[in-house]
C-alpha cells in the first residue's frame, strides 16, 4: 500500500523531530550523530535483547528505549510515534528482522526511498540496476551444473555474511546449499576487499556535483556524491583459516568455510583508484534516479580490487552498514570534508537542513 507521508509530515513539529531506529548493528553512531546536530533519540528493542550496554556510552545512549516482544508490533504502534515526529533511520538488521513486507509498509517516515529495498534485497534485481550503470560485477553462474572453478553462493537479503559458501563443484554446492532460499551465485574473485561508504544529497550543492536527468536526458536536478570512508570486514571462519592449512586441507577434515562478519577494519585505498570510487558511485546514483526516483543518503559499494587495479562490485547496501562503525569520530576521508564526520551524524545533519529549510519530504518516504 501506499505510505501518505506527505500528510505524516504535515503534523510534524521540525523543530522537536525523533531519531529513531532499532538496537543493534550501526544504532550507536546514529544516536551519538543524532544527539551531536540536537535531536531527541529513540531505540527500539524486541524480545529480551540486553540494552544496557548503552550505559557505558552517555554521548550515544538514546533518550528512550522503547521494548517490544517483537519488531513487528511497532506496525501497531505508528500513529503514537508519528505523534512524537518519530523519524526512522533503516540499517541492515532493522530491515531482516521487520521483514521486507512489513519494512515498506512501517507507518513511519523513513529515512531514504523506501522503494530501493527490492532492488537491494533481491540480488537479480542489483545485478540488473548495477550493470545497467555500467559496473563490473563478477560473473553470475546460472545452473549450479556449471560450477567447474572457485565460486561464491549468498542468499538473499541482509544477512551479514551467514550461510554464504564456496564451492568448487555442484556436489560442493549440493552438501551445503539450504533449500528453499533464494539464492544467486557469483564467480570467486580473488583481490582485497573494500567496503566503500558514501552519502548522496539532493540537498547539498558544493562539492562532487551529480547531474540527475528525465528520460529525454534533460537535467532536472544536481546533487552531491561524498565518499565517507572505506573499511574491510573480519569474517569467520574463513578469514582465519590460513592458520589451520588451505581450503582444501579444511575440507578434508570437515570445516567448510563461512563468512559471518564479526568485525570491522579501516582502510584507506590508493589515491590513484578514487576517480573510478566517484564514478562507480555517481553512476549508481544516476541509475537509481532512472529506475525507482532515486537513491539518496548512505550506500556501500561492496567490492573487490584485483592485481590489474580493476574493481568488481559484488553487492550494494542501500543504507548505512556497520563497516562505517570504526569511523564515528571520523575517518580520514571524512576529516577533510568536516571534523569528527561519521556517517550516523551526516544523516542527521541531512535531516537537520531538511527540517530548516521546509525539505522534509524531499528526503522522507
Amino acid at each position: 500500500m501506499g505510505q501518505p507521508v506527505a500528510s505524516w509530515l504535515a503534523g510534524y513539529d521540525p523543530k522537536d523531530l525523533t531519531i529513531a531506529t532499532a538496537v543493534s548493528h550501526s544504532s550507536l553512531q546514529i544516536f551519538h550523530g543524532a544527539k551531536l546536530e540536537g535531536f531527541k533519540t529513540l531505540a527500539i528493542a524486541a524480545g529480551d535483547r540486553d540494552v544496557r550496554y548503552y550505559d557505558a556510552f552517555p554521548k550515544a545512549k538514546p533518550d528512550r528505549i522503547l521494548k517490544l516482544n517483537r519488531y513487528h508490533d511497532l506496525l501497531g504502534m505508528a500513529e503514537e510515534l508519528r505523534e512524537e515526529n518519530v523519524i526512522l533511520i533503516p540499517h541492515g538488521s532493522l530491515v531482516e528482522y521487520l521483514g521486507p513486507d512489513n519494512y515498506v509498509n512501517i507507518g513511519l517516515p523513513i529515512y531514504g526511498n523506501r522503494n530501493v529495498l527490492h532492488w537491494e534485497s533481491d540480488r537479480d534485481a542489483q545485478r540488473t540496476w548495477l550493470e545497467a550503470a555500467g559496473i563490473r560485477m563478477p560473473r553470475k553462474i546460472s545452473d549450479p551444473q556449471d560450477i567447474n572453478e572457485p565460486a561464491i553462493v549468498k542468499y538473499h537479503g541482509a544477512k551479514g555474511g551467514r550461510g554464504f559458501f564456496i564451492a568448487k563443484s555442484y556436489r560442493d554446492f549440493k552438501r551445503h546449499i539450504q533449500e528453499g532460499e533464494p539464492y544467486t551465485i557469483q564467480e570467486f574473485v580473488l583481490g582485497t576487499r573494500y567496503y566503500l561508504h558514501y552519502f548522496h544529497s539532493p540537498l547539498v550543492k558544493e562539492g562532487y556535483q551529480v547531474e540527475l536527468k528525465d528520460a529525454a536526458g534533460k537535467v532536472v536536478a544536481t546533487s552531491t556524491l561524498q565518499m565517507l570512508s572505506i573499511d574491510r570486514r573480519d569474517e569467520s571462519n574463513i578469514d582465519e583459516m590460513n592458520r589451520l592449512g588451505s581450503l582444501k586441507d579444511m575440507d578434508e577434515i570437515g570445516i567448510p568455510p563461512t563468512f559471518v562478519v564479526t568485525g570491522n577494519i579501516p582502510m584507506v585505498i590508493r589515491e590513484s583508484l578514487l576517480p573510478e570510487v566517484f564514478r562507480m558511485g555517481e553512476q549508481v546514483v544516476k541509475e537509481a534516479h532512472k529506475l525507482f526516483g532515486g537513491l539518496w543518503g548512505p550506500f556501500c559499494l561492496e567490492t573487490v580490487v584485483t592485481d590489474k587495479l580493476e574493481f568488481r562490485v559484488f553487492e550494494i547496501s542501500a543504507r548505512i552498514v556497520a563497516g562505517t562503525n570504526p569511523f564515528v569520530g571520523g575517518s580520514p576521508y571524512s576529516e577533510m570534508i568536516a571534523p569528527g564526520l561519521s556517517t550516523g551524524r551526516r544523516i542527521a545533519q541531512e535531516i537537520k537542513l531538511a527540517a530548516q529549510t521546509g525539505q522534509l519530504a524531499k528526503i522522507l518516504t
